[in-house]
């Protein structure tokens, strides 16, 4: 049995693969299997896959099913101790696993969470996340706020997914949110790792960047984590805080809509999804650290929509 399993969901990503695949094969950390799964890719993408002849490496080929499925199929195959999870256009420091199995084991933690650093345009900036001691996300519900909710840049004890059957959503944009959030519930021990050990790399046109009429899944997305925590009131500020958040990000960033009716239409819905789950938003401790003019817009609908239409018409 390996210590760690590594998933890679893999589409059309042949212009960042090498990258990520010679940051598994070269990790100081033995006994590793590398789960790498092409999810309908119909670029180079395969042929780069079988030019690694590395025994740890298990390659499975599917009809594009999505990124929720993908990984889901991932942590099926997987026989490792523990659990990482990497895209295929971003990449790890040569000691990250060690470093990540070791902080996991030495604490019996069931989830550790390292720091990473975010590439963009070639520039790279290091991303400190809180730092706790071994907790749980009782003891320090704020964990739901603090913390990046992205499956990489942690690692997972197998039981931990296996037994409480922690899946991503699938068919929906978003998947991981609600992964990552009830992974941090059903955690025992939860630990920092305080060192960089992921390259997230942001790209023009990623999932990451683009905005199209799948921006109305976060909403789903929300109400799937709000109804799982429904009935835990010691968590209701750090939810409707990150409820909050979410909205705020995802309405501003309409100024990106390769659709501006879609755009304009999806901050109508958050609006009303604001005033339907969290009432008194305007007041939310979420807007103390914005700038005035930032809140200002942030908390009304058609400033946000008279935002987002002069970025789009200055940037024609």
């Amino acid at each position: 049995m390996p210590d760690v399993s590594i998933i890679v969901p893999i589409f059309n990503a042949e212009k960042y693969l090498n990258k990520c695949l010679d940051s598994l094969i070269n990790q100081t950390k033995e006994e590793l299997e590398f789960i790498l799964i092409n999810d309908g890719s119909t670029d180079d993408s395969e042929k780069i896959i079988k030019t690694y002849h590395d025994k740890r490496i298990k390659y499975y080929k599917q009809k594009n099913q999505g990124i929720g499925k993908t990984r889901n199929l991932g942590i099926e195959k997987a026989t490792g101790k523990y659990i990482m999870f990497l895209d295929s256009d971003d990449y790890l420091e040569k000691n990250a696993t060690k470093l990540m199995f070791d902080k996991a084991f030495s604490t019996n933690s069931d989830l550790v969470i390292c720091n990473y650093y975010k590439i963009k345009d070639n520039f790279k900036e290091e991303q400190e996340l809180i730092d706790f001691k071994t907790t749980t996300l009782k003891e320090c519900p704020n964990l739901l706020y603090d913390i990046n909710l992205s499956p990489w840049n942690k690692i997972y004890k197998s039981s931990l997914i296996k037994e409480n059957n922690i899946k991503f959503v699938e068919n929906l944009k978003y998947e991981d949110v609600p992964f990552v959030a009830t992974a941090l519930d059903k955690a025992k021990k939860i630990t920092k790792l305080n060192r960089c050990l992921n390259y997230y790399v942001i790209h023009n046109n990623s999932e990451t960047t683009v905005r199209d009429e799948k921006v109305f899944d976060i909403l789903k997305i929300l109400d799937l984590i709000r109804k799982y925590f429904q009935n835990n009131q010691s968590i209701k500020e750090t939810l409707d805080k990150l409820t909050v958040r979410i909205i705020t990000n995802y309405t501003i960033q309409q100024r990106m809509q390769k659709n501006q009716k879609i755009g304009m239409a999806f901050i109508d819905e958050a609006f009303k999804y604001l005033e339907k789950e969290v009432p008194d938003y305007k007041d939310n401790k979420y807007y103390e650290k914005r700038g005035l003019i930032k809140r200002t817009i942030e908390k009304n609908k058609l400033l946000s929509k008279l935002y987002c239409k002069m970025y789009i018409k200055r940037n024609k």
